[in-house]
């Protein structure tokens, strides 16, 4: 999986799922499985514990590596799989003044980065992962590397935000000349980008954008480094800010990309640049946002009101 630079959190979901799949058969070697094993093991899956689908497709992924990646097995075409049902939802979306209330129950980095979130429709993890030299403070644009399906994008740059993201970057770079001068300072590179370029690590370019408050081991070699901050942290400060507005939604972080291309709809933003700003592969999975606006049901008057 790390040479084929599958992401950590990758790694970690196919190696739980491998693992439960051998608990399930007894413990027996994957090799003396087959098809039919995996069938049964999917389907159970669906019918006994009722996963959500893309938790099926996650557990389906992890076993089709392990028998044509690790053990080298072409797996039979397994048609008699019972898939998890999927169902689409109309996202929660919070109106420009709900949204207006939450960040105003947020303070200091966590208010920063709900804002990005909000402002330039990024997802909870493209934020976190934002690097220095990714902001660009003179065209405001921010550039997503390897967003989901692995794909770079730009998008806005709320102006708003450019004096706190100077005050965000010199905090970084205070923090990253105290790891220097401490004899650390070196920051995780994807692929075989430390060994291109050797200095590229210490370099305050690469840093991320929010780091995290202490250092840590790199899982992968062992190394002791500064990773960006735990994506629960926001998640907790949304949703305890959320609470706190009032609001009886289930708010998350990723709400406020859900308000981020709803409201831009809202404005009139034609909906081929929404789905350039937010990475989606395919315009369907865009116009889902054309169902909550205010021009369908809630649109119409009804005969009752006449």
């Amino acid at each position: 999986m790390r040479l084929k630079h599958y992401s950590l959190r990758t790694e970690q979901a196919y190696l739980y799922w491998i693992r439960r799949y051998i608990q399930a058969n007894g413990r027996r070697h994957p090799r003396e499985l087959d098809g039919v094993a995996v069938e049964r093991f999917l389907s159970r899956l669906a019918t006994r514990d009722n996963v959500a689908p893309s938790t099926q497709n996650q557990a389906l992924a992890a076993l089709l590596f392990l028998y044509r990646e690790v053990l080298g097995l072409q797996l039979p075409w397994m048609e008699d799989v019972v898939r998890a049902k999927r169902t689409r939802r109309l996202p929660v979306v919070l109106s420009k003044g709900e949204v207006a209330v939450v960040l105003r129950h947020l303070a200091g980095r966590d208010w920063l980065m709900a804002s990005l979130l909000y402002g330039s429709g990024l997802r909870l993890m493209e934020c976190v992962r934002l690097r220095i030299k990714d902001v660009d403070l003179q065209r405001n644009e921010i550039t997503v590397r390897e967003g989901k399906g692995a794909k770079d994008r730009r998008t806005v740059l709320p102006a708003s935000l450019r004096e706190a993201l100077r005050l965000q970057i010199e905090t970084a770079r205070v923090q990253h000349a105290r790891d220097l001068d401490a004899g650390f300072g070196e920051v995780w590179l994807p692929h075989a980008l430390a060994k291109k370029y050797p200095n590229a690590a210490k370099q305050l370019a690469w840093q991320y954008l929010f780091p995290a408050t202490r250092r840590s081991k790199d899982p992968r070699d062992g190394r002791e480094r500064r990773h960006h901050i735990d994506e629960k942290q926001l998640q907790r400060a949304v949703s305890s800010a959320a609470k706190g507005a009032g609001i009886d939604q289930p708010v998350t972080p990723h709400t406020f990309r859900h308000s981020f291309a709803t409201h831009l709809l809202e404005s009139g933003a034609d909906i081929r640049t929404i789905q350039e700003l937010l990475g989606h592969k395919d315009i369907a999975t865009t116009q889902i946002y054309t169902h909550v606006l205010n021009r369908g049901a809630g649109g119409v008057l009804s005969p009752l009101d006449r």
